[in-house]
């Protein structure tokens, strides 16, 4: 009996593995194509007062070494004063930071907005012992995707 609960254990474990690829990861439909969904989400990210530290085409680089890549870019954002407190507490946590917004046309065409959960970040390096919220991080994030993505209201 134990080996056999051993063996379902492995066999949920492998299947459950290509979901595991989005644990962490919040993903929000556009309404528009890729480079107006990025458009919108640097013009958000600025008049919120975040700092935009790039903006990287990966379809463009892949172009450009002869490959094919389905639309898909890179912003990468933050503000200082935020981050900086969770690398304090764990340098560990500056992979993840400064944040990073991935928009990517999917196979069916739909396009997409993802972001790392802030709360992903702060159980990946162990940030909980450090007094540190995610909340407002976490709503900034949600009004930035939403004001990329969706068309304001008249």
């Amino acid at each position: 009996m134990r080996v056999y609960l051993q063996l379902l254990t492995l066999v949920f474990a492998l299947f459950s593995l290509p979901s595991m690829a989005q644990e962490g990861m919040v993903q929000v439909q556009s309404q528009y194509d890729v480079p107006t969904t990025t458009d919108r989400l640097l013009a958000a990210i600025r008049a919120k007062g975040l700092k935009v530290i790039g903006r990287i085409n990966h379809a463009q680089a892949a172009e450009d070494a002869g490959l094919k890549l389905r639309p898909t870019e890179l912003v990468i954002f933050g503000n200082p004063k935020v981050g900086t407190p969770f690398m304090a507490c764990s340098q560990s946590a500056g992979i993840d930071l400064p944040q990073k917004a991935l928009i990517w046309e999917a196979e069916d065409g739909k396009v997409w907005l993802g972001y790392n959960k802030p709360a992903y970040i702060l159980e990946r390096h162990q940030l909980d012992g450090c007094g540190l919220s995610v909340e407002k991080v976490n709503k900034a994030l949600v009004t930035l995707a939403k004001l990329a993505t969706q068309p304001s209201p008249q």
